[in-house]
C-alpha cells in the first residue's frame, strides 16, 4: 500500500472512530460535523467531501461499527446457549447505551430508523442460527412461536430491563435470559431486586 493510500485510510478511520463516539454518546441534532473534523485532525472540508452529510456520516460510522460488532457477536458457538448469552451480554454492556440512544431516535429520524431496523433484522438472523438446535425438529407456527420467544429473550431491552431497571446483576441476567431460551422454569428464587 502506497503511503498516500495509508494516510487516506489512516483519516477515514480516525473519521469513523470519531463520529461514532458523538453519534453513540448525544442525540443526533447536537453532533456537530465541525467537531467530529476536529476531534479527526481534519477540516471540516475534508470531512463532507469524504461523507457528504451527517446522514451519510451516521450510516458510515454506524456500519463501520457494526462490522466490527458483528465479527464478535458471530463467534456465538451455536447450540451453546451459556456462551452464547455471555457473549452477547459483553456486547450489549459495552455498547448497551449507545444502542438504546439510537433506538430513541429513530421515531423522528429516517436515517437512524433505516439503521436500527437492519440491526433488528441481523438480531433476528442471530439469533436463529445462533439457537438453531433448540429450533430443530419444530415446523410452521410452533417454530416462529419459538424463535420469536428467542428474539425477544435475548433483545437490548431485556437486557436493559433486568441489568438496570430491575437491577440484577450480570450473572443472574444471564441466568434469567438463559432459562427463558431454553423455555425452562428458574430452579430457584432470583435473588431479591432492588426497589
Amino acid at each position: 500500500m502506497s503511503a498516500r493510500a495509508e494516510t487516506t485510510a489512516a483519516t477515514g478511520e480516525r473519521l469513523l472512530t470519531a463520529a461514532w463516539r458523538h453519534f453513540a454518546s448525544r442525540p443526533y441534532e447536537d453532533v456537530r460535523l465541525q467537531e467530529i473534523a476536529a476531534e479527526a485532525g481534519v477540516s471540516a472540508q475534508t470531512l463532507h467531501s469524504r461523507f457528504g452529510s451527517k446522514d451519510r456520516l451516521l450510516m458510515t460510522a454506524f456500519w463501520w461499527w457494526g462490522q466490527r460488532e458483528i465479527a464478535l457477536r458471530d463467534a456465538a458457538p451455536v447450540g451453546q446457549v451459556g456462551q452464547a448469552i455471555r457473549l452477547l451480554y459483553e456486547h450489549y454492556e459495552a455498547h448497551g447505551t449507545a444502542v438504546l440512544r439510537m433506538l430513541s431516535q429513530e421515531e423522528r429520524n429516517p436515517a437512524v430508523r433505516g439503521l436500527t431496523d437492519a440491526g433488528r433484522a441481523y438480531h433476528r438472523a442471530w439469533a436463529q442460527r445462533t439457537f438453531a438446535p433448540l429450533l430443530k425438529g419444530q415446523r410452521g407456527g410452533a417454530r416462529e412461536r419459538h424463535l420469536a420467544a428467542i428474539v425477544v429473550a435475548t433483545d437490548l431491552l431485556v437486557w436493559k430491563l433486568l441489568r438496570r431497571d430491575m437491577g440484577l446483576d450480570r450473572a443472574h441476567a444471564e441466568q434469567v435470559v438463559a432459562e427463558m431460551v431454553q423455555g425452562k422454569p428458574p430452579p430457584q428464587p432470583v435473588r431479591k431486586l432492588r426497589n
